[in-house]
C-alpha cells in the first residue's frame, strides 16, 4: 500500500464525538466541497464504535483520494486503512512505531513556537501545523498563539507542506498565505457550518486565488 502525498489546501479536523448520524453527513458534503486533507480527532464518546466510525469515514473519503489520518491513535492503523498519523507532542516510540505498523503511513505533527518540535517534523514528518494563529474556541485549551516569525523561518528551512491552525477563516487567509503555509486547517469553521459544502468552497475559492 502506497500513501498519498499530501500538497497542502484545505485540512480538515473532524470530532466524531457526536456520533456517525451526525458527524457523516456533514463531512460527506465536506469532502463533495473539495476537502484536502481529514484528520479524526481522538476524542471519542465512552459507548463509541471506533472502528466502524473510521471506516465509515474512509468509506467516504477513498473514492475521491482524500488521505485520511488519525489524531494520535496510531494502532488504528494496524487494523484500518488509515492513511497515517497526526501527533500533538513527539511520540517517545516513533522507531518502534514505525516497524509495527510496517507500511508507508503520512506523518504530521503539531507545533508552535518551540523548535523541538519543529526540528523533530523536518526531519521525520511529512507535514507542519502550526497551531494556533488566532485565539479560537476549538483551539484555546490547547495551543499556545504562535509568532508568524517561527512559521516564515521554519517555510525558509524545509519544502514540506505547512499548515496554519487555530482561528483560520476565509478572511485571514490571504494574510498567512503570505507566511509561506501551503494550506489552512479548520473544524468547526466547517463542521458547524449551516452548509457544510458551501464553507469548504468558500476555503478552497480563498486558498487558490491566492496560492496560484
Amino acid at each position: 500500500m502506497s500513501k498519498p502525498n499530501i500538497h497542502g489546501g484545505l485540512y480538515l479536523v473532524v470530532d466524531p464525538y457526536p456520533g456517525q448520524e451526525h458527524v457523516l453527513p456533514r463531512l460527506k458534503e465536506a469532502i463533495e466541497g473539495g476537502v484536502d486533507v481529514i484528520q479524526l480527532w481522538n476524542h471519542w464518546h465512552p459507548q463509541q464504535d471506533q472502528q466502524s466510525f473510521i471506516n465509515a469515514a474512509l468509506s467516504l473519503a477513498q473514492p475521491t483520494g482524500v488521505p485520511v489520518l488519525i489524531h494520535e491513535a496510531w494502532q488504528w492503523l494496524q487494523t484500518t486503512a488509515l492513511n497515517g498519523v497526526h501527533f500533538d507532542s513527539i511520540p517517545a516510540d516513533w522507531p518502534e512505531m514505525q516497524k509495527i505498523i510496517d507500511r508507508p503511513f503520512i506523518t504530521g505533527i503539531t507545533c508552535g513556537n518551540d523548535s523541538a518540535r519543529i526540528d523533530w517534523a523536518i526531519h521525520h514528518a511529512d507535514y507542519i501545523s502550526f497551531c494556533s494563529m488566532f485565539p479560537s474556541s476549538s483551539s484555546a485549551n490547547s495551543c499556545e498563539i504562535v509568532s508568524p516569525y517561527i512559521v516564515e523561518q521554519t517555510r525558509s528551512r524545509t519544502s514540506m507542506p505547512i499548515f496554519a491552525a487555530g482561528g483560520i477563516t476565509t478572511e485571514n487567509v490571504p494574510g498567512l498565505l503570505l507566511l509561506g503555509i501551503d494550506g489552512v486547517a479548520v473544524i468547526s469553521a466547517i463542521m458547524k457550518a449551516d452548509d457544510p459544502k458551501e464553507a469548504t468552497q468558500n476555503f478552497k475559492h480563498r486558498l487558490e486565488k491566492n496560492l496560484y
